[in-house]
């Protein structure tokens, strides 16, 4: 292809270049209210929430996700993108008023379900240097099948509510990743629990449905970076001194100015004029 230029203005394209990349074909985005989930506690964690008299959720992190992408049957081109959150929430629990809190940790997960379009392509890629062990060949393919992307902030914790294990009705779930189960001192589940806690949690998320797709692009010119790295690590204090005070965390910001003023703040003001 030619190298041609085209003035568009603020600056000159060079050439067209065709690139290999993700293409998002569908996306959505999603607010979800999880209301009531139930979370389960391995070994003294459970123990804890038992003997407590009141609980306070300090954190909740996505630890892991779990997605699964499915053809949709008699609907070409749409893909079923079934996704699986697991929480893990971080507790404060009290034995009794003004004691000192223990920390209990404790699971919880969340399914969901989303229709995208993905397109439609039934060939096969091979690429070279891509060895698979157990193959005779040294090129093994890889399908044009679209791949679900799911983006997710943490959650925001909503309320918290321990009840007594005989009137909740929300089953405990013990089926979590392999991962989480191995990051854990005590992984079996008790045997005779008490209390259980219910939780409410604000999601917020966007699931794409990408596929690979061949692009043309203009070009402008190359990534040069115009900063000049600074590493130099000889001297902590001098590091150091080069950074900031955070102001910001020692003092907290002003409200808006530009809210709503109380009613004897607009009288001020009207005097004022007069």
């Amino acid at each position: 292809m030619p190298d041609t230029i085209i003035d568009t203005g603020e600056r000159r394209i060079n050439e067209a270049v065709c690139i290999d990349t993700k293409r998002i074909f569908d996306s959505c985005v999603s607010k979800d209210c999880l209301e009531d989930l139930r979370v389960t506690f391995f070994g003294c964690s459970q123990n804890l929430i038992d003997e407590a008299v009141t609980i306070k959720t300090r954190d909740c992190k996505i630890k892991e996700v779990s997605i699964d992408v499915e053809e949709v049957p008699f609907n070409r081109g749409f893909f079923s993108v079934d996704i699986t959150f697991y929480f893990k929430l971080c507790f404060d629990t009290y034995k009794a008023p003004c004691s000192m809190p223990q920390t209990a940790i404790g699971f919880a997960q969340f399914n969901k379900k989303c229709i995208l379009y993905g397109s439609s392509g039934d060939v096969k890629v091979f690429v070279s240097n891509s060895r698979r062990q157990g193959t005779d060949c040294p090129v093994s393919p890889q399908y044009t099948n679209p791949s679900a992307k799911v983006q997710a902030a943490d959650p925001v914790v909503l309320s918290t509510d321990i009840v007594n294990c005989c009137d909740c009705k929300v089953p405990v779930c013990c089926s979590y990743p392999q991962s989480i189960l191995t990051s854990l001192d005590d992984r079996k589940p008790p045997e005779h629990s008490s209390k259980a806690v219910l939780v409410t949690l604000g999601l917020f998320s966007i699931v794409q449905m990408e596929r690979d797709a061949q692009l043309l692009i203009p070009t402008y010119d190359y990534c040069i970076p115009d900063r000049e790295c600074c590493c130099s690590t000889s001297n902590p204090c001098e590091t150091f001194a080069q950074i900031d005070f955070p102001v910001e965390q020692f003092f907290p910001a002003d409200k808006d100015s530009g809210g709503c003023k109380c009613k004897k703040d607009k009288d001020n003001e009207e005097k004022a004029e007069e």
